[in-house]
């Protein structure tokens, strides 16, 4: 899987990525990814209580959501 550095990234920095979703339509949505395995993963979209398991059969493209930059070196040196 070629997206998979981004759901390992949304796991591990507890941040929001944003997936392309295909089924009835192609839809894009943003969510937290609280695990994974072989065929599908356990995400959480922001807003709401229940998470969603989503077959990686259904995902086309993920990116970094909106205003995220991937930096994760700013988590370090927090106090």
């Amino acid at each position: 899987m070629l997206f998979e550095r981004f759901l390992v990234y949304s796991m591990r920095s507890n941040r929001p990525v944003r997936i392309l979703l295909s089924g009835e339509r192609l839809r894009y949505v943003n969510m937290t990814v609280l695990s994974m395995d072989d065929h599908s993963f356990v995400g959480l979209k922001p807003g709401r209580k229940t998470p969603v398991i989503v077959p990686y059969e259904q995902v086309l493209a993920v990116s970094y959501a909106r205003g995220d930059s991937g930096d994760t070196t700013k988590e370090l040196f927090q106090l």
